[in-house]
């Protein structure tokens, strides 16, 4: 009955099909509308139904529908169709490669600044570490010109004592912050020095001042803050209570300020203490 058939599945349709029959007896085509599970469609839209029925569970649409009269002008139009939306796709592609580049451009944008503002924080960074390391220079330095202007000059160097109470780590660190040390008396000269000035300066009292002598490291091996080993000792000599005689407790050794003598204490125990500053202006 059919000369020619041609089934076609519209792409935007993916449950829809048209088949095209050309009969012997009319030349012109036949548009059958078939679901792709071969079950009728009830209505298409742009074909009308012909009276006669169909032997398959399709809908027969005449010729005299309004759907293009032949398969040129279905073709045509079916190539209008789907260029134009091959062109909407390829206009949407193109815009997200357009945005796509956009993010490229804006990210390499920021890891520049961010490179940049990296390099700022860099320098930054250094500038402050280089006015921490000045500022700290220059405490020492008033630290050191307060020290031989207040306190008590002895050839090369000068005493002060800080009348704040700490240990003695606290007061070897505060010395060190100020540009000094604990006081460390070498000889008899340097110590008699050291002991008038505490005591003229306690009177009529008397307080123990840290001095910068422990023998932290090894038990009976005394040493100055500066690590250098101590040769002169002025320990406190009586009957009743010689010094030092607080064995492996008591590691840190203070001044009395009424006579200059030596006792051990404990460490972590608080008192005045006083400083030693380098003197450049030797009198």
């Amino acid at each position: 009955m059919y000369h020619q058939m041609l089934r076609l599945w519209l792409p935007h349709f993916s449950d829809f099909s048209i088949i095209f029959f050309t009969p012997f007896y009319n030349r012109a085509p036949i548009c059958v509308g078939l679901s792709k599970t071969n079950h009728m469609v009830e209505s298409v839209g742009w074909f009308s139904q012909v009276n006669q029925p169909s032997s398959s569970n399709s809908l027969i649409f005449s010729e005299e529908s309004k759907f293009p009269h032949s398969f040129g002008s279905f073709f045509q139009f079916f190539s209008v169709f789907s260029v134009s939306r091959l062109a909407g796709i390829d206009q949407a592609i193109h815009k997200l490669n357009v945005g796509h580049y956009t993010l490229d451009v804006k990210v390499s944008q920021l890891i520049d600044r961010l490179s940049k503002l990296d390099a700022k924080v860099g320098d930054l960074e250094d500038n402050i570490q280089e006015v921490y390391r000045h500022s700290k220079d220059n405490r020492k330095e008033i630290g050191r010109l307060e020290g031989c202007h207040k306190g008590q000059r002895l050839g090369y160097k000068c005493y002060l004592v800080y009348n704040n109470l700490a240990d003695y780590a606290g007061a070897s660190r505060k010395c060190l912050e100020r540009g000094g040390r604990l006081a460390m008396p070498r000889d008899r000269k340097e110590q008699e020095a050291l002991a008038a000035y505490i005591k003229g300066f306690f009177s009529p009292g008397n307080w123990p001042v840290w001095l910068g002598v422990n023998d932290l490291r090894s038990e009976g091996l005394y040493l100055f803050d500066d690590g250098t080993r101590v040769s002169y000792f002025q320990w406190r000599k009586h009957f009743l209570s010689s010094q030092p005689d607080g064995g492996k407790r008591e590691n840190c050794v203070a001044m009395s300020s009424d006579d200059g003598d030596w006792w051990d204490h404990y460490c972590d125990r608080i008192m005045n203490y006083v400083c030693e500053f380098d003197d450049r202006v030797a009198l």
